[in-house]
């Protein structure tokens, strides 16, 4: 790994690309740390009720700490990631979106400007939502708005879903122009951000046990991470020889590559944004039954450890199925003469790569589940007041992954065009 950051910046066309994602997460931190208009920030910073127990600190963390400081990007890219799980969630029962999803990019571009107005809809709502939950929180000899009226209601809800309207460029423009995978690392540098917190919150401990067994949780949920997500198994394909005009092309051997975990750290995204919707509107409505939803679906609570885990593994298959689809794939290996040894091209090759694409996706689910359970499950029952739990180590670990990967391939690219000239 340390070779490839060390290689990656040889190249001036990586180097300017990492400088450019470096400068926009920069930027992104930034605004992090800028107030919307027309708050007080003194009376925001007395409010005590962001703590890593509860959802509101859960939230915190993945927005940075800036929900906390009622900034610009308050709602982080959170309304963005709920967007595209409707809209992924949608293709599968509308026809004219499934339709879209296989025209190319053309139909891709089209649900992507979709995402996009559903974002901005989101985020409206939920800044309005957030807006009379500060003015709660807040009490009357210091309120946290100067001025709790429409006119100034409207600024800081524009400003916040402006915030949420910019995250998104921002990303889209890490992918296009940075490194790519632009969404995951924002909210991996929002995670990253919070680190010095945590590491702080685990030296401060009075929980002995805790303070030791920490560490040893956290190599061993990062090394098993890495295991899985680096596992796949190898299907041999042989190619037969080909007429090409004139020419005969030799057949070869090569072989299709399917990941135990195909689907990365988008299931636990998933399933952290949808479980993270019911609390937080309970958090939002001051009501018996609404406070008890909150309380219900506390982030250190078993019934949201339960609630994640069997959305990751739905998601995990869901996701999956999407981004591999084992018909295409026997159309595309008979289309170019390829074919499995001893499975017949054509429908039986779909049904042996469902098979065994099932098989392989069935462990990995579970082992995202217990990562993202078995940390938070130890540290509630040491009773710690720790920032990160296996959700928050399972998203630093995939995006850090993918991101090496994505370097990878592109030395590789810059290596083949050194070659061919």
């Amino acid at each position: 790994m340390l070779s490839t950051i060390l290689s990656a910046f040889t190249v001036a066309d990586i180097r300017k690309k990492l400088a450019f994602t470096a400068g926009i997460l920069f930027l992104y931190r930034l605004g992090s740390h800028i107030p919307v208009p027309g708050i007080n920030v003194s009376a925001v910073k007395q409010l005590t009720s962001f703590s890593g127990s509860n959802i509101l600190g859960f939230l915190n963390l993945f927005s940075g700490g800036s929900l906390s400081r009622l900034a610009l990007f308050a709602l982080g890219i959170m309304p963005y990631i709920t967007a595209s799980i409707i809209l992924q969630l949608l293709q599968v029962v509308v026809p004219s979106l499934e339709k879209l999803s296989k025209e190319g990019e053309v139909g891709q571009a089209r649900i992507t400007q979709y995402t996009r107005y559903l974002t901005v809809g989101l985020a409206f709502a939920q800044s309005i939502g957030y807006v009379f939950l500060f003015h709660s929180l807040g009490n009357g000899t210091d309120p946290v708005f100067n001025q709790f009226d429409a006119p100034h209601i409207f600024v800081v809800v524009v400003s916040m879903t402006a915030g949420t309207v910019l995250l998104m460029w921002l990303g889209e423009l890490i992918t296009n122009r940075g490194i790519g995978n632009g969404i995951s690392l924002l909210i991996f540098a929002s995670i990253v951000s919070r680190l010095p917190s945590g590491i702080q919150s685990w030296w401060e401990s009075t929980d002995q046990v805790f303070k030791v067994m920490m560490p040893f949780i956290v190599l061993a949920v990062v090394a098993g991470i890495v295991f899985v997500q680096e596992g796949q198994r190898r299907i041999p394909v042989q190619y037969a020889k080909r007429v090409i005009g004139r020419r005969m092309t030799e057949g070869g051997q090569t072989y299709l590559p399917l990941r135990v975990n195909m689907a990365g750290v988008i299931p636990v995204i998933f399933a952290a944004s949808i479980m993270a919707f019911p609390p937080t509107v309970g958090s939002l409505i001051h009501d018996h039954w609404a406070q008890s939803i909150s309380d219900f679906f506390s982030p250190n609570g078993w019934h949201y450890v339960l609630g994640e885990s069997l959305f990751i593994i739905v998601f995990t298959y869901f996701y999956t199925a999407v981004t591999f689809n084992p018909v295409d794939q026997a159309d595309n290996l008979k289309k170019y003469g390829g074919f499995i040894p001893g499975v017949r091209p054509g429908r039986p090759t779909a049904e042996f790569l469902d098979r065994i694409l099932a098989r392989l996706t069935f462990p990995g689910a579970l082992f995202l589940a217990l990562v993202a359970a078995l940390p938070t499950i130890l540290i509630a029952r040491t009773h710690a007041n720790f920032y990160f739990g296996g959700t928050s180590i399972l998203i630093v670990i995939g995006v850090a992954l993918d991101t090496m990967k994505q370097l990878e391939a592109q030395l590789m690219m810059r290596s083949y065009e050194g070659f061919l000239k």
